[in-house]
């Protein structure tokens, strides 16, 4: 009897131990996919090389707490590797993000994001349009000067203040090389951060071409190669270079507010014009499951109002102020605070610089407009508006970092 037993007691343990394997075979499959999917590179190359890696967002991107997963695409893209900050591309358009480490060493400035845009311009050929509103960051000075003497044609739009007479500004090497500079010689800003290269590819995003704006506070950037949106910002561009039309005397003319680029639906506004608040509200007043957003200043009640109605209606909000101003009266920090929604103040010892929103996992929205009133009114600033998962999934991914860091405000009181 005890002989037959321990010959079942050898059957079972062998039966066991077959499922045993074929199940950390399984897990080992599936621990393979998971792993292949993460697009968070690090970074190996020295300062102002590139490596390219290619990685799939077929897995949901990690998430803050409340805010559902980002959805599953098939689309394929490709993670850029820089030493200080983040990069991605897919198709017609590339992405960027900066990493500050909170120095305050100028000698640990390099290898950031700049290095992608010289690249960029190093390749330029013909003509460079650039609409700045604050440039000293040197590599990228240098860069553009060195079009310059290849014979590229270059134009430059700028604010008065903060960008040509600024104390720390490069812009007066430009002047000094021959390169036509306007500035807009009002009290308002011209506050838009964009480039146009040889009329086939967009620069555009919260990122200033500076060394603070690159190296310690929180941007991103987006380089798009479309046809429609060159010819949309170059009529913006021209408005404010030829016509030297700024603010509310710009006309409302955007060539193509709304259009498709390789099947992605894409909307670009300018402020104040276009009164790009409008589209703005309408976007979030659309959000089903989530919204995520990154605000340097956001003091618009409507567009405050429109995300809370939506967490009402069960979307999950979360949000991230710059801790700077973000106590004052102005701010909607409180609002939203005070009403439930789960929003934090920023943890860069700098800036948070972002102006993003990111709906239902599927649509971004970025470019220079702060939420504020002379954002909407007075100055010159620009929005692009892009519903594309897979950048979706690298906006979340940035939030997620932001969040990390960020903190519960411990000071506001609601009455």
């Amino acid at each position: 009897m005890a002989k037959k037993t321990r010959k079942k007691q050898s059957g079972t343990q062998t039966l066991a131990t077959l499922i045993i394997g074929v199940l950390i075979v399984i897990a080992g499959f599936f621990a393979s996919l998971i792993g292949g999917g993460d697009n968070n590179v690090t970074p190996t190359a020295a300062p102002g090389s590139t490596q390219i890696s290619t990685v799939t967002t077929n897995q949901p991107a990690t998430t803050a707490p409340g805010l559902t997963p980002a959805v599953t695409t098939s689309g394929s893209v490709t993670s850029i590797s820089i030493p200080l900050g983040f990069g991605a591309q897919k198709g017609f358009w590339q992405a960027y993000f900066t990493a500050p480490t909170g120095s305050r060493d100028p000698a640990t400035y390099v290898g950031g994001i700049d290095t992608q845009l010289v690249t960029a311009l190093n390749n330029v050929r013909s003509t460079l349009d650039i609409a700045a509103f604050e440039f000293n960051n040197v590599v990228l000075t240098e860069a553009v000067l060195a079009a310059h003497q290849r014979g590229v044609r270059i134009r430059m739009v700028t604010d008065n203040e903060h960008g040509l007479n600024d104390r720390d500004t490069t812009i007066g090497q430009f002047v000094a090389a021959g390169i036509p500079v306007v500035d807009d010689g009002r009290s308002a800003l011209m506050h838009n951060k964009f480039m146009i290269l040889d009329s086939t590819y967009v620069w555009t995003g919260s990122w200033n071409y500076t060394i603070n704006d690159t190296y310690r506070n929180n941007n991103n950037a987006l380089s798009i190669r479309s046809q429609q949106a060159v010819q949309n910002y170059q009529q913006e561009f021209n408005e404010m270079f030829e016509q030297r039309r700024f603010g509310p005397r710009s006309p409302a003319d955007t060539p193509f507010p709304r259009f498709s680029q390789d099947g992605v639906a894409i909307q670009i506004y300018f402020s104040p014009e276009d009164k790009v608040l409008v589209p703005l509200i309408a976007t979030l007043s659309q959000a089903q499951r989530s919204i995520r957003f990154m605000n340097f200043s956001f003091t618009d009640y409507d567009a405050a109002k429109a995300m809370m109605d939506r967490a009402t209606a069960g979307v999950a909000v979360q949000g991230i102020w710059e801790t700077t101003g973000s106590e004052t009266e102005a701010s909607e920090l409180r609002t939203m605070f005070c009403a439930g929604l789960q929003v934090r103040q920023d943890g860069n010892p700098f800036i948070l610089h972002h102006k993003v929103f990111i709906i239902d996992d599927q649509t971004i929205i970025s470019g220079s407009f702060n939420i504020s009133s002379n954002a909407t009114q007075s100055n010159d600033e620009n929005l692009i508006i892009i519903t594309d998962p897979d950048l979706a999934a690298l906006y979340i991914t940035e939030f997620d970092r932001r969040w990390a860091e960020a903190k519960v405000p411990t000071r506001l009181t609601c009455q």
